[in-house]
């Protein structure tokens, strides 16, 4: 008899969410750590950051922990989806009689799908503006000989409101974060 790896109950589905959002968590610090090289002198953040760029697509292990990342990004959103689904069939569409949320937990909380959603378009936005370019677009050479990643990060933050939406969008993440991450203990029953 052949056991089904996806969890069908809620237990299940919120411990796969918490276990991908951990996993987010830590591809969040590392990316951060990676991009923080962004700030450096500009001509050793240049070859700096271009030479991280060159080793992290051309290393086998950081492919198939990218390819974990896409199914975590994906689970953690469809699990979201299907739990949010559910609560809202077992209370049968129907608010409840009195509801005091609003007193008692913070607007984040209640607003995590729409954040999640504010995430996943910028998910997307920030793929198509750099790794899809360095990865299937002509991109220039630095003095190195690697394509100048460097180079498009640069030219996109000069623009304001490239730079407002940037922004705007690491707030979403953060409120989105804050709960995320502190409820994850709770639910895998490692923190009460």
């Amino acid at each position: 008899m052949s056991r089904n790896p996806f969890p069908r109950n809620s237990l299940g589905r919120k411990n796969l969410m918490a276990i991908t959002g951990l996993f987010l968590c830590l591809f969040l610090v590392i990316h951060l750590a990676g991009n923080l090289q962004l700030l450096l002198p500009p001509e050793q953040a240049r070859l700096q950051y271009n030479l991280y760029s060159e080793v992290l697509s051309h290393n086998i292990i950081i492919k198939v922990i990218s390819y974990v990342l896409y199914a975590s990004i994906l689970a953690h959103a469809v699990y979201a989806l299907l739990l949010t689904l559910k609560a809202r069939a077992a209370r049968g569409q129907q608010e409840y009689v009195y509801d005091r949320r609003e007193q008692t937990a913070p607007w984040y909380r209640r607003f995590m799908g729409v954040l999640g959603a504010l995430l996943l378009v910028f998910i997307v936005m920030h793929m198509k503006d750099f790794w899809f370019q360095y990865k299937f677009t002509s991109v220039a050479l630095d003095s190195a000989g690697r394509k100048d990643l460097y180079a498009i990060v640069e030219q996109a933050y000069t623009q304001g409101w490239y730079v407002a939406l940037y922004v705007l969008s690491m707030l979403v993440l953060g409120f989105h974060l804050w709960h995320g991450f502190f409820s994850a203990f709770p639910t895998m029953g490692l923190y009460h």
